[in-house]
């Protein structure tokens, strides 16, 4: 019996204690536990995965609906400024055709006042010119009756 006998015994008695205490059994389960360990863990990163992507994909849809909002109020200012810019356009084009012809009216009721104002002087020196003249020339009752006549008709003449 040499050491190898011994050595190969020995490892035989080993291996027996090991089998009789279980150790490969526990082993085994050990092992059985870790791998379902690691294949629940996967599971659980796996649903977390598909949860964030759905996450992910439901703030990408916020998001595009969001731009597509905010896009859409954008365009309602615009369209809203030009409509009050059109009005406003509009109300300052009615003001200036209104001043233009109150400005044209003011200016036809000067330019008439003034026809008027010209109408009666000239009546005026006439009437003081054909008196004078008739006074100089004519003398009485008879200028008298001609001075009536001819200012009532040059009355009726320039009205």
């Amino acid at each position: 019996m040499d050491a190898t006998f011994w050595v190969g015994a020995a490892f035989l008695l080993f291996i027996g204690i090991l089998f009789y205490f279980k150790v490969p059994a526990m082993l085994t389960g050990a092992l059985d536990k870790r791998s379902k360990k690691i294949a629940d863990d996967l599971d659980q990163a796996r649903q977390l995965r598909e949860e964030a992507q759905a996450l992910l994909a439901n703030y990408e849809r916020k998001q595009r609906d969001a731009l597509s909002e905010a896009e859409e109020i954008i365009a309602h200012a615009r369209e809203e400024a030009l409509r009050e810019a059109a009005i406003a356009a509009k109300k300052l084009d009615e003001t200036i055709a209104r001043r233009q012809q109150s400005a044209l009216d003011k200016i036809a009721m000067a330019e008439a006042q003034a026809e008027k104002e010209v109408r009666d002087a000239a009546v005026e020196i006439a009437v003081n010119a054909a008196t004078s003249v008739v006074a100089q020339h004519v003398s009485g009752d008879r200028a008298d009756a001609l001075i009536a006549t001819a200012t009532a008709d040059l009355g009726r003449h320039l009205n």
